[in-house]
């Protein structure tokens, strides 16, 4: 094979593969900046005087035409990267690099636009502001003193106060002292009863009243509270005398839940 053929061959190859890439790029939408135009068009002139045959020549008219548009898909992505303001994130970077502290500064001043500077007093709000400060009375007048009100005084019963709850019906350690008695009429013959066969009454209100007032029969030293932990249960037992333990003996708070749940499985007889 003579040199003149061997390198018209070597030229037809590389022409081929050269529109196979740029065919690629077309079909494939690859990025179309891996074809460098300036080598393929030194190849296009490097061989260009080699072709005699018109099919050499139609390979040669193909290479160009498919290097056409690759350049057209390139000058599409530089238009469509300019109106919307693309800048190479690497360029970017290399830019912001060489500039020193004061003109990074000095830039970042000239676009900051704080959200504040958006939430400013508006003409409005500044009238509506005078509009009320020209409303408003002088201190002088807005501080006069109110003079008392005048009421007429008069007699009143212990049934009207008792009435009004200014006074109770009975002194609290008259009913403390009643509410013991019950209580000891209530024990069984062990001198106890369950807490709540005692507090439990027909209605929600007066068990929250009984368990108030025994709360301080058991903290004034009326009666004591027997807790059976295992099985669950809380027996009321009264003294035959008060006994005054506070010094004596350190004393122990035990809370007890009352609440309408609990109320309720008692009503049911499902309480212990």
């Amino acid at each position: 094979m003579s040199a003149k053929r061997q390198r018209k061959k070597l030229g037809s190859q590389r022409l081929q593969r050269v529109i196979a890439l740029c065919k690629s790029i077309e079909e494939r939408g690859l990025d179309p900046f891996i074809v460098d135009v300036d080598d393929i068009l030194t190849v296009v002139r490097e061989y260009f005087p080699e072709w005699e045959l018109p099919e050499e020549l139609c390979l040669d008219s193909e290479a160009i035409h498919k290097l056409a548009s690759v350049i057209k898909l390139q000058s599409d992505w530089v238009k469509h990267q300019s109106t919307s303001l693309y800048t190479d994130p690497f360029l970017l970077e290399e830019k912001i690099r060489r500039l020193s502290k004061e003109e990074l500064a000095n830039l970042f001043l000239e676009i900051w636009h704080p959200i504040v500077e958006l939430e400013q007093i508006s003409p409005h709000s500044l009238a509506e502001a005078t509009k009320y400060w020209q409303n408003l009375l002088p201190i002088s007048e807005r501080w006069l003193k109110t003079s008392p009100l005048e009421t007429e005084t008069g007699a009143t019963t212990r049934e009207e106060l008792i009435k009004q709850r200014i006074l109770a019906e009975k002194a609290f350690s008259e009913e403390l002292e009643m509410f013991w008695e019950d209580l000891k009429q209530k024990v069984d013959d062990a001198g106890k009863i369950r807490y709540w066969d005692f507090v439990g009454a027909d209605t929600y209100s007066e068990t929250i009243k009984r368990a108030y007032m025994t709360s301080f029969l058991v903290t004034y030293g009326y009666a004591t509270l027997e807790v059976h932990r295992l099985e669950e249960e809380i027996f009321i037992k009264p003294f035959e005398k008060p006994a005054f333990m506070i010094g004596k003996k350190q004393l122990i708070s035990i809370p007890v839940s009352v609440s309408v749940e609990e109320w309720m499985k008692w009503k049911r007889g499902e309480q212990d």
